[in-house]
C-alpha cells in the first residue's frame, strides 16, 4: 500500500505524547513485560473479550507480549496504557486512545475482581481531557455492545451523546449490535468542571 502524505497527516493528528497520566486512585501508564501475567489473568475471560472488538479469547501470553509490543513501539495513532492502582502499583486493566474509523476513539476495559469500583470512569475521565488537550481533535468516539450497560454508563459519565445504532467486529462473537457515542470539544469545554466523583 502506498502512503500518501496526506494519510501521514491526519496520522499525526492523533499523535499523543504523554507517557504516564496519573488521577485520584490510578496510575495510567505504558504496559511492560512485568504485566503479562496479570494481563493473562485478567484478559483470559470469554464474558470481557465478547464486549470488546479487538480482544482475543483465550487470551495468553502470546497474546499479552504482542499487546505489549504494540502500545510501546506506537504501532497504532492513539496512545495505550496499563491502569494500575496508584497505592500500590496493581495491574488492573487497560485503557486507550486508539484512531478508529471515524477518528480517535476511547476504549477501556477492568478485570472482573475491581469492576463496579468506578475505576472505568476515573480512567475515562482522564482520557477524555488527554485527547482533548493533547491533540487538535474537534470530536472523540466510544462504542459499547448493547448489552453491556455498565460500560454506557461509564460513556454517558463523560459527557459523551448518542450518535446511533451500529454493528462492530468483535473478534470472540463475531458481528454484535453496538451503540455508538461521541463527543464534541463544545461540549468537553463546557464539563471540564465535571465533578471526579464516581
Amino acid at each position: 500500500m502506498v502512503v500518501e502524505k496526506e494519510d501521514l497527516e491526519d496520522r499525526s493528528a492523533f499523535a499523543i505524547n504523554c507517557p504516564v497520566l496519573v488521577t485520584e486512585r490510578l496510575v495510567l501508564r505504558p504496559p511492560h513485560d512485568d504485566d503479562v501475567l496479570d494481563l493473562v489473568q485478567y484478559a483470559n475471560n470469554r464474558q470481557l473479550a465478547s464486549m470488546l472488538s479487538s480482544m482475543p479469547h483465550p487470551y495468553g501470553e502470546r497474546e499479552a507480549r504482542a499487546f505489549i509490543t504494540r502500545c510501546n513501539n506506537n504501532a497504532t495513532a492513539g496512545i495505550g496504557y496499563a491502569l494500575t492502582l496508584a497505592d500500590n502499583g496493581a495491574f488492573i486493566g487497560c485503557a486507550s486512545l486508539i484512531e478508529g474509523s471515524e477518528g480517535l476513539a476511547l476504549g477501556y476495559w477492568i478485570g472482573l475482581p475491581h469492576q463496579g469500583e468506578g475505576f472505568a470512569t476515573e480512567a475515562a475521565h482522564a482520557l477524555v481531557d488527554l485527547a482533548f488537550r493533547a491533540t487538535e481533535i474537534n470530536r472523540l468516539y466510544a462504542s459499547c455492545r448493547v448489552v453491556n450497560t455498565a460500560s454506557r454508563r461509564v460513556i454517558q459519565k463523560c459527557g459523551f451523546h448518542y450518535a446511533g445504532p451500529g454493528m462492530a467486529q468483535s473478534r470472540t462473537v463475531g458481528q454484535v449490535p453496538v451503540e455508538r457515542y461521541q463527543l464534541d470539544r463544545k461540549t468537553w469545554i463546557s464539563l471540564r468542571s465535571w465533578p471526579r466523583n464516581n
